[in-house]
Formats: C-alpha cells, sequence, structure tokens
C-alpha cells in the first residue's frame, strides 16, 4: 500500500484510539536504529519467496482447533502469537513472523533461530519491547512502522499483526489465505481491554476486506 493511500487510514485510527503519531515517529526512528547492526532480509528476495501464496495465520481463540487440519506445506506467515500454536501444536516454525512483541516473545526468538524471518513493528506503545527483544533476533529481520517509512523501514498498511501480514503479503503480490481468524470474539489476555480489543479488529476486518 502507498503512503499515501495509507495516511488518511492511519489518521482515522489515531484519531479513534487517542494514539500519538509523534510517540509513533519516535518508535520508528528507535527501530531504525535498532536494525543498523542486523541482518536485514531483502524485500526483492521476499517477493519472489511468496510468489506463489501464502498462509496468514492470526491468533484467533479456535486457532488450536483448526491447526491439525490444516495443510502446513506452503509458505507459512505467523502473526504474532499464533507462532507459539504453531510451534506447539504442530510443530512448524512459521517461515515468516510479524509481529509488534506483545506475543510470547521466547518462541519468536526461538523461530528467528531457526531461520524464521521476523517483520518486527514500531509503535508507540512498544518502545520498551523494541530496544529488549529486537538486538536478541539471531535470524533475518524487517522492520515496519505505521507512520511515513522511512531509512531500513517499511509501511505496508496495516493496524494489527494479522491484518498488517496480509496486506504486506497482498502489496508483495501474493495470494493469501487466512486460518485462525476471529473478527468479533479478541483472544483474552491479562492486562488487555477486551472492548478495545474488538474495535481493533473490526478495523482488521475493514482493512482486509475492504
Amino acid at each position: 500500500m502507498d503512503f499515501k493511500e495509507w495516511e488518511p487510514i492511519y489518521e482515522d485510527i489515531v484519531e479513534e484510539f487517542g494514539f500519538s503519531r509523534q510517540a509513533d515517529e519516535e518508535a520508528a526512528r528507535l527501530l531504525d536504529s535498532l536494525l543498523e547492526k542486523k541482518e536485514l532480509y531483502p524485500l526483492e528476495l521476499l517477493r519472489r519467496r511468496i510468489s506463489d501464496g501464502v498462509t496468514v495465520y492470526g491468533n484467533a481463540p479456535r486457532l488450536e482447533e483448526e491447526l491439525p487440519s490444516a495443510d502446513l506445506s506452503g509458505m507459512v506467515i505467523a502473526a504474532d502469537g499464533a507462532t507459539s500454536a504453531l510451534m506447539r501444536v504442530v510443530g512448524r516454525v512459521p517461515d515468516i513472523i510479524v509481529t509488534d512483541l506483545d506475543g510470547d516473545v521466547a518462541d519468536q526468538l526461538a523461530a528467528s533461530a531457526q531461520g524464521a524471518i521476523v517483520v518486527v513493528h514500531a509503535h508507540g506503545d512498544n518502545m520498551e519491547a523494541l530496544k529488549r527483544y529486537v538486538p536478541r533476533f539471531s535470524g533475518p529481520v524487517m522492520g515496519t512502522t505505521q507512520a511515513r517509512p522511512f531509512g531500513r523501514l517499511h509501511n505496508f498498511g496495516g493496524f494489527t499483526d494479522g491484518d498488517r501480514a496480509v496486506l504486506m503479503a497482498r502489496h508483495l503480490g501474493a495470494s493469501v489465505r487466512l486460518i485462525g481468524f476471529d473478527f468479533e470474539e479478541p483472544r483474552s489476555k491479562e492486562g488487555r481491554d477486551s472492548e478495545v480489543k474488538r474495535r481493533k479488529l473490526s478495523w482488521a476486518r475493514r482493512l482486509i476486506y475492504g
């Protein structure tokens, strides 16, 4: 998604949720600096790798029930916490992880050590996580921002990890299949406002389906 197309959507999201664009931009600068010494995965190589299509796994409550019957032979993209379910339930290390680092990052670090490409997202609320975890990813990484992209950072569009993974794949020309997506019922997480999460999922559905 071109930033000129994404920016008015981003501004609507910032207004609805009371986010700070300034904080998002600060987080983006932080992530860009943290990526200076990392192995960055080339965008064109990723485009070629996903050209035959991908399956994006979201972290809906029913994901564990769907995994045993899922076809895991193709390119697998995990949205943040779906990484843990894939590794625990079916022993599948995702090919790509799209994360803002609020899932089980230990599993994401383990997947990175086994070759997963980690697409790390910066936003105003995760700067401490960026500083803590980005230096620890041992495999190839990419960086994304929801503000204007620059330096080592991309902006494919997207708000939650799930819809950002979908829009990234589509931006790179891949067909996308979804597993583990539920836009009505979020997975419960301690300390998270479920109503706010439902509003975020409403945006995710809008961004994926238009």
